[in-house]
């Protein structure tokens, strides 16, 4: 059973850092990318990384570039969004998922593109 778990969540003041992780389990695929996104109060679910994990190349929007990093280890189990100098608008449930895409045309990286979800793990940015 394919499963996302995320977790790494906190409280961090501004200009701090943190570093949530999703766990992968039941993927078979070699083609899918594992997005982050994120969803303040009232708001709606926006992306703030995507990794191809099957070719590892990145995405970022303008507004986490620079300050996020994803990554993930050898064995592809874990995927880690490193936050760097965050703000309060960085607050919110942040959630993986995961996009199983077609070689042909790659992945979309979009919430409505995305065919598995995590349930969120809360970030505060506050002082």
């Amino acid at each position: 059973q394919l499963q996302l778990v995320e977790s790494g969540g906190d409280l961090v003041q501004p200009g701090g850092s943190l570093r949530l992780s999703c766990a992968l389990s039941g993927f078979t695929s070699d083609y899918y990318a594992i997005g982050w996104f994120r969803q303040a109060p009232e708001k709606g679910r926006e992306g703030v990384s995507c990794l191809n994990m099957n070719d590892f190349t990145t995405y970022y929007p303008d507004s986490v570039k620079d300050r996020f990093i994803v990554s993930t280890e050898g064995a592809k189990r874990t995927v880690y969004l490193q936050m760097n100098n965050l703000k309060p608008w960085d607050a919110g449930l942040y959630y993986c998922a995961a996009e199983f895409f077609n070689p042909d045309f790659g992945a979309n990286c979009k919430v409505d593109s995305e065919d598995f979800w995590g349930r969120g793990t809360l970030v505060n940015v506050s002082t």
